[in-house]
């Protein structure tokens, strides 16, 4: 084809591109939903008009505070109003949003703050006091609500027209720090475009809408809440706060007010199982567990509850879910344990995401045979800008353009990713590999077992060996040769535990099991050891 012949490029139309921006969910909602309920917290209820002007007079108390773009305001909040309402003044103002983890100590409190240079830090009446200690040691406002003076409530009764400031989209919106088990803090920085395009594959995938209430079980300082505090939005649906995680309470709402999604940590779920009240639902609610794959076990003792649980996969550096387990139709023609192995797989990139793949050592793609091991990367929308003010951990994360989770996996036939295990939690035995949430599935499909976790412990003659940590359920009676045998039945020799203790397990304050723990406990240990 000669170049007169080759068709003419469209000229582009002189049409101004609106920015991608989380904060115009709410905007929208106020408009299509504005009498709709949007937060339920407590014995506080809002619409959605009344959570429009709540946050835009909280825009313009953050204006008269001082905020101005690029700077940071901490937030140390349970699931509440306030954290609903900051998450879209803050980036509405153009400012960047510094969610705490509740569960911090004040000194690695006083660390993110400091080291995220926050000049505000607004808290809920439960963090009060360390909001103050933290305040003081850094030497910045704090701003406490639903106190005995409720400065909070006060300025927003008070405040002048809202101040709304334009954005870059690919501009900072939100610091959110890892849980620094192997070492300090790092600051991920979240952007607009991310956060946006990473709501809408939350409600498209969780299927949200209008007539929804998602409970709020999920910590919303978590990965900004998994973007869930703008997709839920977004949906026009009710958020249903939970300031603190009490199983009981759960149960109460799940049964009495119409909860219909939720999201949680596969140990979230396990408490919920084993609660006393509980009992098969009158209707189905949707669940979406991350952070840990959920074994096979645990997501058929879900479904016979009457909660139908979605497994997601994602890192605080991707937005929180970049990977979905899509379920086939197909799938269900299945037997009860076939559909619960299907479920457990991490699946495939999000709708906002694109492609997530699993690379050798070299950068290629392993074959999809569901057997041939590698690391899995992801890039797209919804990957972090880097770590805040740290390029050389951003440079070690990244290879190729792609970044790097640290997860060993395979591809299954049909393009479906499945988790074996974190690089760092691999057991080599004698030359072999031993993936520990291979061994854990077994240990928890055993009837009174809750939870296990899995780790290496040096030997002599075998480099190293695995050890079980096991959580028996109330009333089980299984003893440690039992579930030896029962392991042996299940796993090759080499895979199954030396030693088995019986013992309840240590969580980070995001719910996941700290094998850091429990492999400095192996020595001492009184417990019993199998022959195997």
């Amino acid at each position: 084809m000669s170049d007169s012949d080759r068709p003419t490029p469209p000229t582009p139309a002189d049409f101004t591109f609106d920015t991608l921006r989380p904060v115009a969910f709410l905007e929208r909602a106020a408009a299509v939903f504005a009498d709709r309920t949007a937060i339920v917290d407590g014995d506080l209820a809002f619409t959605y008009a009344e959570l429009h002007r709540r946050v835009g007079r909280l825009t313009a108390v953050l204006d008269g505070l001082g905020i101005r773009p690029g700077d940071r305001v901490a937030a140390l909040c349970s699931n509440s109003h306030e954290m609903l309402e900051l998450h879209n003044a803050v980036p509405g103002i153009g400012a960047v949003l510094v969610p705490l983890n509740i569960r911090l100590s004040e000194a690695e409190l006083s660390y993110i703050v400091e080291h995220s240079g926050a000049s505000l830090l607004v808290a809920t009446v439960e963090f009060a006091e360390a909001a103050r200690a933290v305040g003081a040691t850094a030497g910045i406002r704090v701003l406490v609500s639903g106190d005995a003076d409720d400065e909070y409530r006060t300025l927003l009764d008070g405040a002048p027209e809202p101040v709304w400031r334009n954005v870059d989209e690919r501009g900072l919106l939100a610091i959110n720090y890892t849980s620094g088990t192997t070492g300090r803090p790092k600051g991920v920085m979240y952007h607009h475009r991310g956060a946006y395009l990473q709501s809408l594959a939350m409600a498209y995938h969780t299927g949200i809408g209008p007539a929804s209430n998602y409970l709020w079980t999920l910590p919303m300082f978590h990965c900004d809440g998994w973007c869930f505090p703008w997709a839920v939005t977004a949906a026009g649906a009710t958020h249903v706060c939970l300031r603190g995680i009490d199983t009981a309470q759960i149960w109460r709402h799940l049964t009495d007010d119409g909860i219909t999604h939720f999201s949680a940590a596969p140990t979230v779920l396990t408490m919920i199982a084993e609660d006393p009240a509980a009992a098969p639902l009158d209707h189905i609610v949707e669940a979406t567990t991350g952070g840990a794959p959920p074994s096979p076990a645990l997501l058929a003792r879900m479904s016979d509850l009457g909660i139908e649980v979605t497994h997601l996969y994602g890192l605080t550096e991707t937005f929180g879910p970049i990977a979905v387990n899509q379920w086939q139709p197909e799938w269900n023609a299945g037997s009860p344990e076939e559909r619960a192995n299907l479920k457990a797989r991490q699946g495939i990139g999000n709708i906002a995401a694109g492609v997530v793949r699993v690379v050798t050592p070299e950068g290629d793609d392993v074959p999809a045979d569901g057997s041939t091991e590698g690391e899995l990367v992801a890039r797209g929308n919804n990957v972090m800008l880097g770590y805040y003010r740290d390029p050389e951990a951003t440079a070690a994360a990244t290879v190729n353009g792609w970044l790097r989770t640290g997860d060993v996996a395979v591809v299954h036939p049909d393009g479906y990713a499945e988790i074996r295990d974190r690089s760092k939690d691999v057991i080599i035995s004698g030359g072999e590999n031993i993936a520990s949430v291979e061994v854990e599935r077994v240990l928890d499909s055993h009837p009174d077992v809750v939870e296990s976790a899995v780790v290496g412990r040096p030997d002599e003659r075998w480099g190293e060996v695995p050890i079980a940590y096991v959580t028996i359920r109330d009333g089980g009676d299984v003893d440690v040769d039992e579930l030896v045998e029962f392991a042996r039945e299940r796993l090759a020799r080499f895979k199954v535990p030396k030693e088995i203790v019986f013992a309840q397990l240590p969580k980070t304050s995001t719910g996941k099991i700290q094998k850091t723990v429990l492999r400095s406990r192996y020595e001492g240990h009184i417990g019993q050891t199998g022959d195997t």
